[in-house]
């Protein structure tokens, strides 16, 4: 595992923990101290896959990237990027399902968010609401798209709906209908 670490224009790839504070440490508006050190090497050593913000004084940060590139330019490159193929395929197979046309009935659950009136205030405000229906529809994405439809029509136009692709949409297929 290797770390690329950014502060501004000053940028480098290295193979260790102490090549990193090496490198921290030859710039002289980063206050490197024992906290910083000891913070590198706990992310450096955890499970942490995301890149870590480290403040060096209010709203300026250096930033550190864990990646399995071996120089400068195959990060740049992005030839080693720590791709998670479950999810991506797990994402694939959404679409797919989404996608695949079985007419018949479906039965939809949706969470969105709705614009509901106070009648104490006069004011708005935005209310987490599930809502299900059966419909008749060619496919997952044709449910949705008539739950939606039916949705905008008996409820403020603020509300906000969620993704098709999402996990506040819920589909399944009921059977064919007669």
């Amino acid at each position: 595992m290797n770390l690329y670490i950014r502060f501004f224009d000053n940028e480098t790839l290295v193979h260790n923990v102490e090549e990193a504070l090496d490198f921290l440490a030859s710039i002289p508006e980063i206050p490197l101290d024992k906290n910083m050190g000891n913070d590198i090497r706990s992310y450096v050593d955890s499970d942490v896959t995301f890149p870590k913000r480290c403040k060096v004084r209010p709203h300026v940060y250096f930033i550190i990237i864990k990646t399995e590139a071996e120089t400068m330019q195959d990060f740049k490159d992005k030839k080693a990027l720590r791709s998670n193929d479950s999810n991506r395929r797990e994402a694939n197979e959404v679409v797919m399902e989404l996608n695949r046309e079985r007419e018949g009935w479906y039965e939809g659950s949706l969470d969105f968010k709705r614009v509901v009136l106070i009648p104490a205030t006069g004011k708005h405000e935005y209310r987490d609401t599930h809502f299900v229906a059966r419909c008749k529809a060619v496919s997952g994405l044709d449910c949705y798209n008539r739950i939606v439809d039916y949705l905008q029509t008996r409820v403020d136009r603020r509300s906000q709906f969620p993704s098709v692709k999402g996990k506040n949409f819920k589909f399944k297929y009921l059977g064919m209908w007669k």
